[in-house]
C-alpha cells in the first residue's frame, strides 16, 4: 500500500484513548492494532503536536475515590474475590490508555518504540477482557466496585516527558504487578480459585514484556539525553514517584523485565533508607 494511503496511527490512538465505553475500548483497540500489523495504519512525518493531556474516556462507572476510601478485599467470600478481581481489571483497563498515549504523546519515535506499545495495548484490552468474562461469571461486571485513579495520575505528571514516562509508569507502577501477582496467585490457589489463577498466570507471564518494554526505551531516552540511567532513575523516583514505590521486590521477574543488579539494589536501599 503506497504510503499517502496508509491511515495514521495518531489518529488511531486518539480514538482508543477517547473511546468511552468498554464496548468501544477494547473494539477500538483490537481493530487498530490488527490495521497497525497490517501495516495499515504509520505515525505521518507531519503529525502535528498532541493535545494537552486529559482523562481518557471511560464508562461512568466504576466510581473513582481515593485509595484509602476502598475497602480491603478479603478473599473468603465470593463477593471479595469479585472486589479483588474487579481491582485489577480496573488496572488492565487503565493500562490500555496508558499504552495508547505512549503512542499518542511521543513523537519522532522509531517505529519500534510505537510497535511496542501497540502491542501493549492490545495485551491489556486482552487481559481486560478475561479479567471482565471472569466477573460475569461470578455475578458481576466492571463498575460494580469503587476503584482509583492513581495510574493515570502518572500519566498525567510525566505527560511532558517521554523518558520520565519510561522511568515510572512502565517501571514503577506496571511493575508493582510483577512484585504481587505472585502472592495474589497463591491466595488464589489457597481458596481453589482455578479460573482467575489461570489468568493472573497468562498476566504475569506477559507483563514482564510490557515492563521490559519500558526498560528499553528509558534507556534509549538516557542514550539520546546523555545521562545515565541509574542516577536519572534515582532522581526521577525521588521526584515522582517516592510514595508509590513499595517492596518486596520481585528480583527474578523484574531482571527478566530489565532491571539490572544497581538498580535493584538502588531500590533496596531506597527502602531500607525511608524505614
Amino acid at each position: 500500500m503506497d504510503r499517502d494511503m496508509q491511515g495514521s496511527l495518531i489518529q488511531a490512538a486518539h480514538a482508543c484513548l477517547a473511546a468511552a465505553s468498554v464496548e468501544a475500548k477494547l473494539e477500538s483497540t483490537f481493530a487498530a492494532a490488527a490495521a497497525f500489523r497490517r501495516g495499515e495504519l504509520v505515525v505521518p512525518a507531519d503529525a502535528p503536536a498532541p493535545e494537552p493531556i486529559g482523562m481518557p474516556g471511560r464508562p461512568a462507572r466504576p466510581r473513582l475515590v481515593h485509595p484509602r476510601e476502598l475497602p480491603r478485599r478479603g478473599l473468603g467470600s465470593e463477593a471479595g474475590r469479585a472486589a479483588f478481581i474487579h481491582a485489577i481489571a480496573h488496572i488492565e483497563f487503565n493500562a490500555i490508555d496508558l499504552a495508547w498515549d505512549a503512542v499518542y504523546r511521543f513523537r519522532g519515535m522509531p517505529e519500534e518504540y510505537y510497535a511496542d506499545w501497540v502491542s501493549c495495548a492490545e495485551d491489556e484490552a486482552r487481559h481486560f477482557g478475561m479479567l471482565q468474562a471472569r466477573l460475569q461469571a461470578m455475578g458481576h461486571g466492571y463498575g460494580d466496585f469503587d476503584a482509583h485513579n492513581g495510574l493515570w495520575e502518572m500519566a498525567e505528571k510525566t505527560a511532558h516527558d517521554g523518558l520520565a514516562r519510561m522511568a515510572l509508569v512502565p517501571r514503577v507502577l506496571e511493575a508493582r504487578g510483577l512484585d504481587v501477582t505472585p502472592g495474589m496467585i497463591r491466595r488464589l490457589q489457597d481458596v481453589d480459585d482455578v479460573e482467575t489463577v489461570r489468568i493472573l498466570e497468562v498476566i504475569l507471564r506477559e507483563e514482564v514484556a510490557h515492563v521490559a518494554a519500558g526498560s528499553r526505551w528509558f534507556r534509549w531516552h538516557c542514550e539520546r539525553a546523555g545521562v545515565e540511567p541509574l542516577p536519572t532513575f534515582r532522581r526521577l523516583l525521588a521526584e515522582y514517584a517516592r510514595a508509590v514505590l513499595h517492596g518486596p521486590f520481585n528480583h527474578e521477574a523484574r531482571s527478566r523485565a530489565g532491571f539490572g543488579e544497581d538498580e535493584l539494589r538502588m531500590l533496596e536501599e531506597g527502602l531500607a533508607a525511608a524505614g
